[in-house]
């Protein structure tokens, strides 16, 4: 017989002679019962409670069993559960008392910008007009009322253009004569102009070459020993309008086709 077989024989006579019940070793039963406290661990509670308190327990019962400084960790949490609303409730007190409720914009009604005119209106266009006048033909009428030049023609008619005249304060009137004649002249500004100019900023030069940026334009009628011109200009818009320093301004191709039609020492009538 081998040795293995002779183990096996032997563990078989120990299990016939001495069985052995797990039902013998515990005859009774320690009592079980399940902490019903959410808010504690949850625990085995072995031996010293009687069989008649075995199952849940009032809540109230078992909160007076538990220690007090397991009574102060419970209770922490809900005191803060409860003061948290009322914090809240403070928190938007406050925002309402720092930043109170704004009514609603009303809309505002905005005025609307003055449009810039960047052309001549058409009543300011040259054309010819029934004009009776006790002056002789070729004689220049200018209205700064109501921004006419008339060149006075035979049979009470004349040739009207439109004109800028002197803004505000610089108006004037009077009888002239045309005493020169200039093509894209150039433009020397008198000093009491350089001086009220530089008053509000703006620095005008000493001299400037004609061109198309010389404000004076294409061409120059010269009016007597004044300082005043009929003159051509680089913002055509501005014509029907009080805008210049008393000089009399055209458009270019206007002040062209009058510069051709008059001679030197044509009657000028400002009025």
């Amino acid at each position: 017989m081998s040795k293995t077989s002779l183990f096996l024989a032997m563990l078989a006579s120990l299990s016939i002679a001495l069985p052995v019940h797990a039902s013998d070793r515990y005859r009774s039963r320690p009592p079980v019962m399940v902490s019903p406290d959410l808010q504690a661990s949850w625990v085995l509670q072995l031996g010293g409670v009687p069989a008649q308190t075995r199952g849940y327990a009032a809540p109230q019962r078992l909160r007076q069993a538990v220690p007090a400084g397991r009574q102060r960790i419970i209770q922490q949490p809900q005191q803060v559960l409860r003061q948290q609303p009322v914090q809240q409730r403070r928190v938007v007190q406050q925002r309402r008392v720092l930043f109170p409720q704004q009514p609603a914009a009303q809309p505002v009604a905005m005025r609307p910008d003055k449009p810039v005119r960047t052309q001549i209106e058409p009543q300011f266009l040259p054309q010819m007009v029934q004009y009776q006048t006790e002056q002789k033909p070729g004689t220049i009428v200018i209205d700064t009322r109501e921004r006419f030049l008339y060149l006075v023609m035979a049979d009470g008619m004349a040739k009207r253009y439109g004109v800028g005249v002197g803004k505000p304060g610089f108006e004037w009137a009077g009888t002239h004569k045309v005493t020169a004649k200039r093509e894209w002249p150039d433009w020397r500004p008198p000093q009491e102009m350089i001086a009220r100019e530089a008053a509000k900023g703006h620095f005008l030069p000493a001299h400037m070459p004609g061109g198309p940026e010389n404000p004076l334009g294409a061409r120059a009628l010269y009016l007597g020993s004044t300082l005043y011109r009929i003159h051509g200009t680089n913002a055509p818009w501005s014509i029907g309008s009080g805008v210049s320093s008393g000089c009399i301004r055209m458009r270019n191709e206007d002040v062209t086709d009058l510069y051709e039609r008059v001679k030197v020492g044509t009657k000028v009538i400002v009025i």
